[in-house]
């Protein structure tokens, strides 16, 4: 019994950190959300593609190929912006053969890894997900 008891305040501990680690990876309101996806972008996308998206980050000149200009992205797709196809590309953690070699790091994986593994991170792989798709919709030209 003592063990039980033990196993659930572990257990407990364990929830707790989980709901702390999510918590801080995801923004309270919708308006924070549209504040924090520049930041996010940045952080994460910039050393690529460039603090704008245009693919001119300070590594894209030692990449092959290089970057994409993530601006464009809607007019290569005859101006509809493909939030599937660029949430899996993102995501990266489903092989995706037509897109050939992994430049591109399985960011699905990373932020899993960043929230703390397990199932209650993916809720924050898609809201990080959801928060870059969403950046990238409004940078569009």
């Amino acid at each position: 019994m003592q063990r039980y008891g033990l196993g659930m305040v572990a257990l407990g501990w364990t929830l707790l950190g989980i709901a702390l680690a999510v918590e801080q990876w995801l923004p309270a309101t919708p308006s924070a959300t549209t504040r924090e996806a520049p930041r996010v972008f940045v952080q994460y996308c910039s050393t690529c593609h460039g603090v704008h998206g245009r693919g001119d980050g300070p590594a894209a000149s030692a990449l092959q190929p290089p970057p994409a200009d993530l601006t464009r992205i809607a007019l290569r797709y005859d101006g509809i912006f493909p939030v599937d196809k660029v949430t899996a590309l993102i995501d990266s953690r489903t092989v995706l053969p037509a897109h050939g070699s992994r430049a591109m790091p399985i960011w699905g994986e990373r932020f899993g890894e960043m929230a703390g593994g397990g199932p209650a991170s993916e809720a924050v792989v898609h809201k990080v997900l959801r928060i870059l798709i969403d950046y990238l919709q409004a940078i569009q030209q």
